[in-house]
């Protein structure tokens, strides 16, 4: 092997930006879909952060035709004077060096989402370019770019026109104003999403009581009445609660039957931490607890859920005895009793916050867990201690006492499962098509419908890693079915036997036998159904496996376009126009009613082989909104239902029912 210099000089040091251009994924995660919102969130924080210090009371986002975007807080403004040790101003220091910001000492933010001072610059670097404007008693203004360098032969991230000026002009605005457009090549993603800013927007409205937040996106319009005229203006939306987090919990209960009219809810401060808390149950059987630190979601929980839980627990157990519900001999209900059918919100904000997990979205600081379990025991005491809401706590004991029963026969149902395992192998070996690989990072399972597509999917497949489910008919609709009738239902069985990483709180995603779980129903009504009956299943039970990006959906075609030799496949009628008019005269269609009809050869070719066919991998951007959409097309509200497909429903556009998937359609593997 021939000798390599290495020395001094070869070692790269990355200045200023560059290291976010050369590696963006390290610091928004992707340059998708969320990479390209991340850059937005990153500002709307900034400003949230100033509202939630109480410095500011309203934001303004816009979305331009052009493709960038705005965002104008209120607050006190970014500092404008010129910092003592890199003598340039302080707006020039916030969008160009990383690390920097006023969120690291506790003097200027008590509570802060922003904590490592990279997302001012962070969204500077990954835009084509950036404008500021800072209101203090004068507007100042400044404004950066990106470019390829060709003397220097290297790409400028986000440098500045030229310094901060101050036009003199006086003013009496305060706050903040940033306006960019995310660099089209960094970002394969070029659009942000209305209903994925509109959704984020409103869920810190309610995060925040009392803060006004307006919406405007000029690429849409929307109809207004002005007398007898129709009028076509740009989308605008306000979200503003008074109630904050329990206007929160009652939006998430939309279309639920309550237990009690009014969520109960109360706020304290326990050794630094602000806790606030929302909590209303259903009569359904699930529950939705929904926490957030600083106004950072966190789906995955941490300490200050586990301390949200233990004290509800704990306050409603001493409730139940003082009552008389429990007897002395009686034992205590468990945590899972008292949780059946509730949905929570829980809100914290703390100093020095560290999250975890797969997706930094998990509170990892111990020292959270005992004022949060502090603060909703006093809360729940005193809530019980006013006599108006006696009926309320008398109702959810009684709804606990019911679920201890009916734990008691699930448990019952698990263990009979559990002794006739070997009868149920027996089942899943006649049912599902295994694969041979024993790497379930390689391993892919079809669930299709029906013996017919089942068939075909085993004849079409690779064997080594691809596994075939079929399920007859269509599976159970979990949104309306108590745990124990879940699992007496064998096709659902069936299902937790072949993922085989358990179910509920007993789910652990390390067992899963394969990281590519892809539902391939036909590619109509009856298709979609099931699509939606198979997701509310993995979202209630298996929530793991979906904010994983475990669980795909497969796009079969809709029709075959041919002449001779020549074969296209078009999957909906738009596309069967354009591949109409690429296959041209004497062309004939098949319109495929079902996976059934496709020869081995047609499916492998269209839906299972990786480098050819088409995935959508879903994953949960906003967990609350999700649930609140799972809630409206598979719970017990017609016609809130009918209301929602009257609006949305197309199905010939193939999506998701969760409106916060991720999609990726394209060829190749997702």
């Amino acid at each position: 092997m021939a000798e390599q210099r290495y020395s001094a000089e070869d070692l790269k040091i990355l200045e200023g930006l560059d290291a976010v251009r050369l590696r963006p994924g390290m610091y928004i995660g992707s340059t998708g879909v969320k990479g390209l919102h991340h850059i937005l969130w990153e500002i709307v924080d900034n400003a949230i952060d100033e509202a939630a210090n109480g410095f500011a009371d309203q934001i303004d986002v816009v979305l331009y035709e052009d493709g960038s975007a705005s965002v104008e807080d209120n607050g006190r403004g970014i500092p404008t004077d010129i910092h003592p040790k890199t003598k340039q101003s302080g707006v020039e220091v916030v969008f160009t060096k990383l690390h920097a910001g006023g969120k690291f000492d506790e003097h200027n933010y008590s509570f802060s989402g922003g904590l490592h001072g990279v997302g001012a610059s962070v969204t500077n670097a990954l835009s084509e370019w950036l404008k500021v404007e800072v209101y203090r008693k004068t507007v100042f203004q400044m404004s950066f770019r990106s470019y390829f360098d060709k003397k220097a032969n290297k790409y400028m991230s986000g440098i500045p026109d030229g310094p901060l000026q101050d036009t003199k002009q006086k003013t009496k605005k305060h706050g903040t104003f940033v306006r960019f457009k995310p660099d089209p090549a960094v970002f394969a993603a070029h659009d942000f999403n209305l209903e994925t800013v509109s959704s984020r927007l409103n869920e810190l409205a309610f995060l925040n009581k009392g803060l006004k937040i307006t919406l405007r996106d000029e690429r849409n319009t929307m109809e207004v009445q002005e007398g007898e005229e129709t009028k076509l203006l740009p989308f605008e939306a306000t979200y503003c609660y008074e109630g904050g987090i329990s206007d929160f919990a009652k939006y998430l209960n939309d279309g639920k039957d309550t237990l009690y009219d009014k969520p109960l809810c109360y706020t304290a401060e326990k050794n630094g931490v602000l806790v606030e808390f929302a909590i209303q149950h259903t009569k359904e059987f699930t529950e939705s607890v929904y926490s957030f630190v600083n106004n950072i979601p966190t789906a995955e929980g941490g300490f200050h859920e586990v301390g949200f839980r233990s004290g509800i627990t704990k306050a409603l157990n001493d409730y139940a005895r003082n009552s008389g519900a429990l007897k002395e001999k009686d034992q205590n209900l468990l945590g899972d009793d008292f949780r059946e059918g509730l949905t929570a919100v829980l809100s914290i904000k703390m100093k020095n916050v560290q999250f975890e997990g797969q997706t930094k979205s998990k509170l990892g600081n111990p020292e959270a867990r005992v004022p949060v379990e502090a603060a909703t025991v006093e809360g729940l005491n005193a809530l019980m201690g006013e006599k108006k809401n006696k009926k309320c706590f008398d109702e959810i004991v009684k709804k606990a006492m019911g679920a201890m029963k009916v734990r008691m026969a699930a448990r019952q149902a698990k263990e009979a499962a559990r002794a006739k395992n070997s009868i149920d192998s027996l089942m899943l070996v006649g049912k599902l098509a295994a694969c041979s690989g024993k790497k379930a990072e390689l391993n892919e399972m079809f669930i299709v419908e029906g013996d017919s597509a089942g068939g075909t999917a085993k004849q079409a497949r690779i064997r080594q890693y691809q596994a075939i489910l079929p399920l007859r008919g269509k599976p159970l609709n979990v949104e309306k079915k108590r745990l124990d009738q879940i699992l007496a239902n064998e096709e659902i069985r069936t299902m937790i036997s072949a993922i085989g990483a358990g179910l509920g709180r007993d789910f652990n995603v390390a067992k899963i036998n394969y990281h590519k779980v892809i539902i391939l129903s036909d590619a109509d009504q009856d298709g979609m159904h099931i699509r939606c009956i198979l997701l509310t299943f993995f979202f209630r039970y298996m929530r793991e496996l979906v904010q994983g990006g475990y669980v795909y959906i497969g796009m079969p075609p809709l029709y075959k376009v041919y002449k001779k030799d020549v074969v296209e496949y078009a999957y909906d009628d738009t596309e069967l126009a354009q591949k109409i008019e690429k296959v041209g005269k004497g062309y004939q269609i098949q319109r495929y009613k079902g996976l059934g009809e496709m020869s081995a050869e047609q499916l492998w070719e269209t839906t299972m082989n990786p480098a050819t066919r088409n995935l959508i991998q879903v994953t949960i951007e906003d967990a609350a909104e999700a649930d609140r959409m799972i809630t409206m097309l598979m719970g017990e509200n017609v016609e809130g239902r009918k209301q929602f497909l009257a609006r949305n429903a197309n199905f010939n556009k193939v999506d998701t029912f969760i409106d916060k998937v991720d999609v990726n359609k394209g060829k190749g593997e997702v």
